[in-house]
């Protein structure tokens, strides 16, 4: 019989939910089950700082976890480059630090504030000093897409029709409606967040575990056997059907 694979939709600095989900995951399936997280750790909440920093340490305990990247994640990556990079798929007129985007609160969660008409490289200066280098590490290393036999989990989506294989990092990050959009079968059921959702939503070739977090929504917790999926709530499994 297979093991139980778990997965938690988008964080976004959320690290007491984070710490709710996790305990509910040990409940269900012990303290070594193996869970999926679709990206989106940063941005937006609270404690982005904390929610990096009990990852890498589960990691480095050799937990089975796997982290996926999402495109808040990417943007704090780009940001933290040697020259801030900014990503083309914004809005014109958006950036990391926009007010609708959150890397402002990210910032703050490693104590670091400014004030208007900062110079960006100053600010990029004083993130550089706080912001530790393991953490930037993490950032680097997150893969965009993990596949088994039945599923394939994603931060955002996929083009419809294009293999798994040829699936380009910044569709896998940021894609919405074309995606959405699809009815037909994809090669696997989709598992994907990067979409807030008032619930978690099966819409038969896709699973959304976005339900808005980064908004101060419950953050949502799913599990699979083969593709079969519930949902975890205080009192145990729910199931999610189409």
């Amino acid at each position: 019989m297979t093991a139980p694979l778990y997965a938690i939709g988008d964080i976004h600095g959320q690290l007491e939910m984070l710490e709710q989900a996790l305990a509910r995951i040990e409940v269900d399936g012990g303290p070594e089950a193996r869970i999926v997280f679709l990206g989106d750790y940063t941005d937006r909440g609270p404690d982005s700082r904390g929610v990096i920093e009990r990852l890498i340490a589960a990691q480095e305990e050799g937990r089975d976890w796997i982290c996926l990247k999402g495109n808040h994640d990417r943007m704090f990556e780009w940001f933290m480059e040697d020259i801030p990079r900014h990503d083309p798929h914004l809005l014109i007129g958006y950036h990391w630090l926009h007010e609708r985007i959150g890397g402002t609160e990210t910032l703050a969660s490693y104590g670091l504030t400014f004030k208007d008409r900062t110079r960006l490289d100053d600010l990029h200066a004083e993130a550089k000093e706080v912001i530790p280098p393991r953490h930037a590490e993490f950032l680097r290393s997150l893969t965009p897409l993990h596949e088994t036999p039945e599923l394939a989990f994603v931060h955002a989506g996929i083009v419809p029709g294009v293999p798994l294989a040829r699936q380009k990092e910044d569709d896998l990050v940021w894609i919405r409606q074309l995606f959405h959009d699809h009815t037909g079968a994809h090669p696997k059921l989709i598992v994907h967040g990067h979409t807030p959702v008032d619930r978690p939503s099966h819409y038969g070739n896709r699973i959304n575990l976005d339900s808005g977090a980064g908004y101060g929504r419950p953050l949502s917790t799913a599990v699979f056997e083969g593709r079969s999926c519930w949902l975890l709530a205080e009192n145990g499994r729910q199931p999610l059907t189409p």
